[in-house]
């Protein structure tokens, strides 16, 4: 597990997919107002261009966003990336899978996976998506992806997974 924590903090695509099955949704501790970040170092909130946080602090950050339903501000945060970050591409689906906008997010999905094939994250994001539109035989690929790509037990395995199983998809 600490393995896969170490690998975690070195490649931002598969941040949030570390810790095998344990991970939890993330605290919500944002108290900023739209995409505004809490800049620890400045100890206030502040526009993301003017923050000193680091990728994988932004990630965090999105991730916050997402799961308490805000959506857009995610967005707006997630631009701040490089726009060839296959982790900025990964949140850009999620975000628009989340509003409603599946077709969209399904682009956003592929190129991710095309920048970088290993990114289970958006492979599991995907076959969540997949999920929801009913569409299983689909999802069973990108789980069988993740898992040849080395993903078994992790996040992404587990929750796409559970999704199919299930029919229940995940907000973070």
């Amino acid at each position: 597990m600490r393995t896969l924590l170490a690998a975690a903090l070195v490649l931002p695509t598969t941040v949030f997919a570390a810790g095998g099955n344990d991970n939890p949704p993330p605290k919500p501790v944002l108290t900023c107002t739209g995409s505004q970040v809490f800049d620890k170092t400045k100890g206030k909130c502040v526009d993301p261009q003017n923050s000193s946080l680091s990728r994988d602090e932004i990630y965090l950050s999105v991730r916050q966003l997402a799961y308490a339903g805000r959506y857009q501000d995610a967005q707006a945060l997630v631009a701040f990336l490089p726009e060839d970050d296959s982790g900025r591409l990964t949140y850009l689906g999620f975000t628009h899978r989340k509003l409603g906008n599946s077709e969209v997010a399904m682009r956003y999905y592929q190129e991710a996976i095309d920048r970088d094939p290993a990114n289970i994250l958006a492979r599991s994001y995907m076959g969540q998506g997949f999920v929801e539109a009913g569409e299983q035989a689909k999802a069973l690929v990108q789980l069988h992806q993740i898992r040849a790509y080395g993903g078994s037990g992790s996040w992404s395995e587990t929750s796409l997974s559970k999704a199919i199983e299930s029919g229940v998809t995940y907000s973070y």
